[in-house]
């Protein structure tokens, strides 16, 4: 079971974990031993809320296939289980990320003061430049 939120939570045939071989440095080891996790998780077939897929499936993220389907990779520590939690700690995180609700950004003007300085720095460069490269034969 993966823990959503308070009442949202997956259940452990939603998500599809498979042991591969990591890539990378490590010797002999990385050679003979599956420790990364391939995860897939199919947003469609999943028992989310209609809302948290909805939400999913609009990210442009790069995890997330064409058909609708979560990919991640977990490769970074050495062991299969550290991978495990990686993986599904990301799938949850990614989950979570869609569903934030964002802040309505409140278009604001800028004040007469800001305004004013502006046009006054402007017209101060101006003068300084104008001063410059005026060669008289």
């Amino acid at each position: 079971m993966l823990k959503i939120s308070n009442s949202v939570e997956l259940g452990d045939w939603e998500i599809e974990l498979n042991p591969i071989r990591a890539q990378g440095a490590g010797g002999q080891n990385v050679n003979k031993v599956a420790s990364a996790i391939h995860l897939r998780f199919d947003i469609q077939r999943s028992s989310l809320p209609p809302f948290y897929k909805e939400r999913l499936l609009a990210l442009g993220d790069q995890r997330i296939s064409q058909d609708g389907v979560v990919i991640i990779k977990a490769q970074r520590f050495r062991t299969q289980e550290q991978n495990r939690e990686d993986a599904l700690e990301r799938l949850r995180e990614l989950i979570r990320e869609a569903v934030k609700q964002r802040k309505v950004r409140k278009p604001t003007r800028p004040t007469r003061g800001s305004q004013r300085r502006r046009v006054d720095a402007k017209t101060r460069k101006g003068r300084t430049k104008a001063l410059r490269g005026k060669v008289k034969p």
